[in-house]
């Protein structure tokens, strides 16, 4: 029985050990560049989210165009010169009020300025270059300096304003205005300005104390 036992084992082949290492996980077709392609947005979503974009882009900048280059009227009076930030130059301010304001040096050019109110401002060296002043309230204005150079100033009120050294050269127009007291001392009119307004002048300048007919040289 003992060698029955000894024959039947020596015929067993040893077992190889059991092994705990796990080889490692391998896919033949995985790479970083396929995990991308397959998370990809499709060609149709892509076009979307493209036109999106352009969308999105276009109304920016035609928001920040019109915010760049839209003035309100209402607040075109604070600038144009040292004054503000806003433009006075080539608007129409008509009927505005700037009664008593500091517009030193202030850029009006080619402004419509009907029946607008300017009275008792300061406005040294300020610019009315072919503006419209038909009608405009200048009473008791600092003028000296001012440029009207072909500047309609017709039915306007001059009264008691301070003109001296203002530029008149071209065809600038006075007629039908009110210069009772105004002085306008060494400013250069053409003849036949001057004849109309000699026939008119009256009045002597508070501040300065020289007759209207004395500072336009009237016969």
């Amino acid at each position: 029985m003992a060698a029955l036992l000894n024959i039947s084992c020596s015929n067993l082949s040893p077992q190889p050990p059991l092994s705990l290492h796990k080889p490692p996980l391998s896919h033949p077709h995985f790479s970083p560049v396929s995990l991308l392609k397959t998370h990809s947005n499709p060609p149709q979503q892509n076009l979307v989210i493209s036109l999106g974009q352009s969308a999105a882009k276009a109304g920016f900048l035609a928001l920040l165009s019109s915010s760049l280059f839209f003035v309100d009227p209402a607040l075109a009076f604070k600038g144009g010169g040292p004054y503000g930030v806003g433009v006075t130059r080539g608007q129409d301010l008509s009927g505005k009020d700037f009664s008593g304001k500091s517009l030193i040096k202030q850029d009006f050019k080619t402004s419509i300025l009907r029946q607008t109110n300017f009275k008792g401002a300061k406005l040294l060296g300020a610019s009315f270059f072919d503006a419209d002043l038909t009608g405009a309230d200048l009473s008791d204005t600092d003028l000296r300096g001012a440029d009207f150079s072909l500047a309609n100033v017709t039915k306007a009120n001059l009264s008691n304003a301070n003109l001296e050294g203002a530029l008149a050269t071209g065809n600038t127009s006075f007629r039908g205005s009110n210069i009772a007291g105004a002085d306008f001392t060494d400013v250069p009119l053409r003849e036949d300005q001057r004849d109309y307004l000699c026939k008119v002048a009256d009045g002597v300048n508070p501040t300065t104390g020289n007759a209207t007919r004395e500072t336009l040289s009237c016969n």
